[in-house]
């Protein structure tokens, strides 16, 4: 069964777009009216958040999961797709903000922070409606497996911590004039910033590359439960498991006529559905004179024919 998603996807980024709009402007007024360098460069934090909502949109748009002609297997890595966009945003927030850090540290002489109790309790604001994106986007993208919205809400979850780490530098200016904590601060914050952007890379590249979905193993344990089936071989997986699974076997079945064959293989898949699903299955049947004991491919099966 194919699980088309993206109409829920879709507005759950819309809702964060707006409240990401509201989050950066508040950041971008109270950063110029303050001076402060930490908070402008959270500011252009939250400009990739808007970005990556948009960016969303459009992956969503173009990732359905129904096959035709030119894409048999769907358009669901028009989303990884989209998540790693996201982790080139972030890239380019964290040049930035390292940027601002080091100009900042060469000219010394430029004006000093001033920052005012209210302009802190909208910061307070910032930080729960950043909390509110982070925890909505990502129980939201568990529920239906969206791995743009997961990637997004780890997007938002890193700027939750970029603003309770310039809250603190703000607050210690505010308090005790510790001007140094600004552009100090600045730096973590890219940090966090960079971490984010590589955690998006390693939960998205394995699905672009085809890596394994789920052990052969655990397939091959599945399969050979089904009475009629002897073994099978050559099991090869790729794509998320929750989302969409394509998973190709040999099958060798104990039967004496192609319909006997083909209940075997559909009792199969059922049992593969249930406990992998939604899966895609390609099943290559073999007759009971087969024999092998390779269950997946192995590297060394493979020759160079150059």
């Amino acid at each position: 069964m194919i699980v088309d998603n993206r109409a829920q996807v879709r507005k759950v980024l819309l809702i964060t777009l707006v409240l990401n709009l509201f989050v950066m402007g508040l950041k971008a007024a109270v950063g110029w009216a303050t001076g402060s360098l930490s908070l402008l460069a959270d500011a252009l934090h939250s400009v990739t958040d808007s970005a990556n909502n948009v960016l969303g949109l459009v992956a969503s748009r173009f990732s359905s999961p129904r096959p035709d002609r030119d894409h048999p297997y769907g358009h669901q890595k028009f989303e990884a797709v989209g998540a790693l966009g996201i982790a080139a945003f972030l890239g380019i927030a964290c040049f930035e903000i390292l940027q601002g850090a080091i100009e900042r540290l060469l000219t010394p002489d430029r004006p000093p922070v001033k920052i005012s109790a209210s302009e802190l309790w909208i910061l307070l604001l910032v930080l729960g409606v950043n909390i509110f994106v982070a925890f909505y986007e990502r129980r939201v993208g568990q529920r239906i497996g969206s791995q743009i919205l997961i990637a997004d809400a780890k997007h938002t979850m890193s700027d939750v911590w970029v603003t309770i780490s310039v809250m603190a530098g703000l607050i210690g200016i505010w308090a005790w004039g510790f001007q140094w904590l600004d552009v100090v601060l600045a730096f973590p914050v890219a940090l966090l910033v960079f971490a984010s952007g590589w955690s998006v890379i390693q939960a998205n590249l394995p699905w672009l590359v085809d890596e394994m979905a789920i052990a052969p193993e655990a397939i091959h344990t599945v399969a050979t439960q089904v009475p009629g089936v002897l073994n099978c071989h050559d099991i090869a997986s790729r794509g998320v498991v929750g989302r969409q699974i394509f998973i190709e076997m040999h099958l060798i079945v104990d039967a004496k006529d192609v319909e006997t064959a083909h209940r075997i293989t559909e009792e199969v898949e059922a049992r593969l559905n249930d406990r992998f699903g939604p899966a895609r299955i390609l099943i290559h049947v073999e007759p009971p004179s087969y024999t092998s004991s390779q269950i997946s491919y192995e590297a060394e099966g493979i020759k160079d024919e150059g």
